[in-house]
C-alpha cells in the first residue's frame, strides 16, 4: 500500500477544513473484528517520554497534517502527556509500534479520544477497527458517561466511517480555514521518515 500524502499546498497558503464532532453515550457492542496470524498488543505507555510521544504523534499524524503538538515546546507537551488523566495506548504489531490512541480524562466522566491513528506503513491491514475497539474499552472504564472524538477532512478518508461503525454519532460539524502549517516549518523531515 502507498503511504498517504498530505494535500498539496494551496497558492494562498490556506487550508479549508471541515471538522466533525462525534459522541457515544454507552460502550459500543463489539463488532467481532478479529486479527489472526500477527502478534498484536496494546499497552499503556506509562510516564511516556516526550521523544517517544513525538515519534508517535509525528509519524502517525504526518499524512494528515497534525500540527498542533509539533508547535509545542517539550515542557508544554510533557505537562500534557504525562498528566495522570491522560492515557496513551500504543498498538504493537509483531513488536513494532504501529499506532496510538490518546484518552483524555481531564473532564471527569466526559472522556475524549483526543488522538487516534496508525503508523502509515500499517494502514490498510484491518488494524484500525480492531485497535479502536480496544481503545474504547479503556475509555469506558471507571465512571465514563460519554466518549467523544473529532475528525476532520484532512484525516484518513475512512476515519469518520470507522468511528460511526463502532457507534459514534455526529453531533456537530464546523468549517474553518487555517494557515497551512507546512509554511511554519513544522514538517521538516525526521531521520526515521527518510528510511524504509
Amino acid at each position: 500500500m502507498d503511504i498517504p500524502k498530505p494535500p498539496p499546498p494551496s497558492p494562498d497558503g490556506k487550508l479549508e477544513i471541515v471538522t466533525t464532532y462525534l459522541e457515544m453515550m454507552q460502550p459500543p457492542r463489539h463488532t467481532g473484528v478479529s486479527q489472526t496470524g500477527r502478534d498484536l498488543k496494546v499497552m499503556q505507555a506509562k510516564r511516556i517520554t516526550t521523544s517517544f510521544y513525538r515519534y508517535l504523534y509525528e509519524t502517525v499524524g504526518e499524512p494528515w497534517l497534525w500540527w498542533e503538538r509539533r508547535a509545542m515546546d517539550d515542557a508544554t507537551l510533557s505537562a500534557i502527556v504525562r498528566d495522570e488523566r491522560i492515557e496513551v495506548q500504543v498498538l504493537y504489531v509483531d513488536g513494532c509500534p504501529a499506532g496510538y490512541g490518546e484518552i483524555d480524562r481531564r473532564r471527569g466522566e466526559d472522556v475524549e479520544l483526543a488522538y487516534f491513528g496508525l503508523v502509515p506503513q500499517f494502514l490498510g491491514q484491518g488494524l484500525g477497527l480492531w485497535f479502536l475497539q480496544r481503545a474504547l474499552d479503556v475509555a469506558w472504564r471507571d465512571d465514563t458517561s460519554r466518549v467523544w472524538v473529532h475528525t476532520c477532512s484532512l484525516d484518513h478518508p475512512r476515519a469518520l466511517l470507522v468511528y460511526q461503525r463502532l457507534g459514534f454519532i455526529a453531533y456537530d460539524e464546523r468549517s474553518s480555514v487555517i494557515d497551512d502549517p507546512r509554511l511554519r516549518g513544522l514538517f521538516e523531515p525526521r531521520p526515521w521518515q527518510t528510511s524504509g
